[in-house]
């Protein structure tokens, strides 16, 4: 068994790990700091399912795809988004102000380590925002770093490079409890015990059992978050190429006629592909998309999510999202899709219809019936929303356009937080999406980089 003394232990080299140990290194170079990993270095996340072997979920004890240096993160579209609008509360925390410099600052950094040649966009000036309010849609503001799941990868790996030999890195390695000390807290793994002054947990979304049970034992109080439901739809890249040829990432919402309810854009992919992703073994759908021209193909992707927060007397909100996901995998052995056309002609699709349509799947799924999966409140709001999007870009209520089944977005329970993002416990840190705080990779990051200036000041004032 080993015992060591730290000046700060991180808990996740997701996106918020990673740049609290990067402003912490930089700004204060004496600073003895580990991260404990509970999945692998970038260089050695493999998935077993990525490939022609093997073709479905075989239940890795760490998922390759959600856990490692990098978070579920690193194999994402790479999209930062620099704003207030969504991605998270951290402006409520920090000041909008304060939220804006750090992703600001988060996207320099990403510039530096290999994303130069990647464009940023920006909704400011745009005119597709009177467009957007004239259909009763809202084009909600933002500027958008796309590094690509390639350059993404690459920026990962030049930070890494950079921090490697700095910070103690300690992969393959899930930390057992974290317990409160007189002057700072204790870890315990397999590896041993090893103690801090400053602990900052950032353990993402596929950590959000874990934090659960942390903050039970810590006596850490947590609120019920929200769960996002929907489709992933694939239709031909140009239907949408007005749009993202000038802002990529079009963040829109739509309030429905019939409940009130919001339903939203997220993550599109100009000219990507449509991708498994694996949470905790249920399979769900996804969206990528690259910056070289030979990894593009003819399609463009994008999420259509109706979000969900319970509270009395039913308060597991991901549990929710987890059941539907769940009945998709039953009923389609994974993924399923379906034509926008026959399901609202109300019959299932099949392998023949898809094969005759217009639009190439870029995703083997199965064809089938999403009303089957989701509720009617959820599925109602998603064809009214689709009909929406028909106005400004004509073509996405083609019979043709693809629907893959399920996208959940998990969202970890809100951790009670200062306005230092600190527990009750002074100098132990929640961040990053496990924290229930951030929901996006700038928001994730930035909140890094604040508990890592935090961090510093308390030293330097001492």
């Amino acid at each position: 068994m080993t015992n060591k003394d730290y000046d700060v232990i991180i808990i996740g080299a997701g996106p918020g790990g990673i740049f609290s140990a990067y402003e912490l290194i930089n700004k204060h170079s004496d600073l003895k700091i580990a991260v404990f990993e509970a999945g692998n270095e970038l260089a050695k996340r493999k998935c077993p399912i990525d490939g022609d072997k093997v073709k479905s979920c075989i239940q890795c004890k760490t998922c390759a795809i959600m856990s490692g240096f990098g978070g579920a993160g690193a194999f994402s579209d790479g999209k930062y988004n620099i704003t207030n609008d969504f991605g998270g509360t951290l402006y409520e925390y920090i000041g909008k102000k304060k939220a804006i410099e750090l992703m600001k600052y988060v996207d320099k950094i990403n510039v530096e380590h290999g994303g130069q040649n990647c464009k940023l966009y920006t909704t400011a000036g745009s005119h597709f925002k009177k467009l957007c309010i004239q259909n009763q849609l809202n084009l909600l503001d933002a500027s958008v770093r796309h590094l690509g799941t390639d350059i993404n990868y690459v920026v990962l790996e030049n930070i890494y490079n950079e921090l490697k030999d700095k910070v103690e890195w300690h992969f393959n390695t899930h930390i057992d409890s974290v317990e409160k000390l007189s002057d700072g807290f204790k870890v315990e793994c397999k590896k041993g015990e090893f103690t801090c002054k400053d602990c900052i947990i950032s353990v993402g979304r596929s950590g959000s059992k874990w934090m659960e049970g942390i903050c039970d034992h810590l006596g850490i109080v947590t609120h019920s978050n929200r769960v996002d439901i929907g489709v992933r739809v694939e239709l031909p890249a140009v239907v949408f190429s007005h749009l993202t040829d000038e802002l990529y990432e079009s963040k829109i919402v739509y309030r429905t006629k019939n409940y009130e309810d919001a339903v939203r854009t997220f993550c599109m992919n100009p000219k990507g592909s449509v991708v498994n992703e694996n949470t905790n073994g249920i399979i769900t759908v996804n969206g990528h998309s690259y910056e070289d021209p030979e990894k593009q193909t003819e399609n463009t992707n994008f999420a259509l999510l109706v979000s969900k927060h319970f509270s009395e007397p039913f308060k597991d909100s991901n549990g929710y999202g987890e059941s539907i996901a769940r009945l998709s995998n039953m009923l389609g052995g994974g993924v399923i899709v379906q034509r926008f056309g026959d399901l609202v002609s109300g019959r299932r699709s099949n392998p023949k219809r898809i094969e005759e349509g217009m639009v190439e799947p870029t995703l083997a799924a199965t064809p089938g019936d999403l009303s089957l999966v989701l509720p009617k409140r959820i599925l109602d709001g998603i064809i009214e929303m689709i009909y929406a999007l028909d106005k400004i870009a004509p073509g996405t209520a083609n019979p043709d356009t693809l629907l893959y089944g399920v996208e959940v977005k998990f969202y970890n329970m809100e951790v009670e937080l200062d306005e230092n993002l600190e527990t009750v416990h002074k100098g132990l840190y929640v961040i990053g999406d496990g924290s229930g705080v951030t929901h996006s990779l700038s928001h994730a990051s930035a909140s890094g980089v604040y508990v890592a200036q935090r961090i510093i000041d308390e030293i330097n004032n001492k």
